[in-house]
């Protein structure tokens, strides 16, 4: 343990090696042990991330102290994603609570909306209906209000306790009046609403992916994660129903995961767009109305 006072720099090179030496997997809104010691301390601290690199001199105080070791503690015991011990997850620079009744955000959508839509979204204040399907926290819904703030937003969600957690993330944001929670199987419980903007993030691992997941991965909640033998059993059941659902030159937006040739195996015909974010253009698909229609 650093010798006390320790500084936040000093903390953070004890965490990382402890988190590395645990052998742990990341993968919850951080790719290394570098990177959750850093925002393991910087939560501690409660120092803003910009200010980070700038406060590595500083000294925690003893309750600091107790309170980082805890977590490391039980990060390492628990293998329990560190957002869950945290109760906060990041998407870009948005904060969302989080707990174990809901996935930790992780989405490659969030780094698409607005500005990488612009080919198909002139002005994001056009938007007037937006719907997230398999909402989770909220955090996209969320998100969608944001980047359109012009439209009314329907977060689905088929898990009423997912839709409990996403409620405080709205309310967090004060977005009450616009964004619209909703208990629903993907489609089954809307009326025939024309939205402009659909994103989904439904479940798309594979039953050999469910067997071999990380046991940080287990802690969330399975109906989340699951998506049948190949992975696409929400997501055929998104492409088959959402031209009933978008408005004319609407938009359908999917995450897949790594199951884009799957995907393309099953639906050969559909003019996939697929989008570029920080890990490549293979994650996120983008199809307009006219395109499913044709299908």
């Amino acid at each position: 343990m650093p010798m006390k006072p320790g500084t936040l720099g000093d903390w953070i090179a004890y965490a990382a090696m402890r988190l590395s030496k645990a052998r742990l997997h990341f993968g919850h809104g951080t790719h290394n042990a570098a990177e959750e010691a850093a925002w393991l301390v910087q939560s501690v601290a409660g120092i803003p991330y910009d200010r980070l690199a700038a406060s590595l001199d500083t000294s925690l105080t003893p309750a600091q102290q107790r309170r980082a070791e805890k977590l490391i503690e039980e990060r390492i015991g628990s293998r329990a994603p560190l957002a869950y011990l945290l109760h906060e997850a990041w998407l870009g620079e948005e904060r969302f609570y989080v707990d174990r009744r809901v996935i930790v955000p992780r989405s490659f959508i969030a780094e698409l909306l607005p500005k990488s839509l612009a080919p198909w979204i002139v002005d994001p204040k056009r938007i007037r209906r937006a719907l997230d399907l398999c909402t989770g926290s909220g955090c996209l819904a969320v998100l969608l209000a944001l980047a359109f703030p012009q439209a009314k937003v329907d977060a689905i969600d088929i898990s009423p306790a997912a839709l409990v957690v996403a409620r405080r993330n709205v309310r967090a944001y004060g977005l009450e009046s616009r964004v619209r929670l909703l208990r629903s199987d993907l489609f089954a419980g809307l009326a025939a609403v024309p939205y402009e903007v659909i994103v989904a993030n439904p479940p798309y691992v594979n039953a050999r992916g469910v067997k071999h997941l990380p046991l940080e991965y287990r802690h969330e909640p399975a109906l989340a994660l699951a998506g049948g033998r190949d992975g696409l059993d929400f997501v055929r059941r998104i492409i088959n129903d959402a031209p009933g659902f978008l408005a004319p030159r609407g938009l359908l937006i999917v995450e897949v995961g790594h199951n884009r040739k799957a995907l393309e195996r099953v639906f050969p015909s559909l003019p996939f767009t697929w989008l570029q974010t920080s890990r490549g253009d293979g994650f996120v698909f983008l199809l307009a109305r006219e395109d499913l229609t044709r299908h």
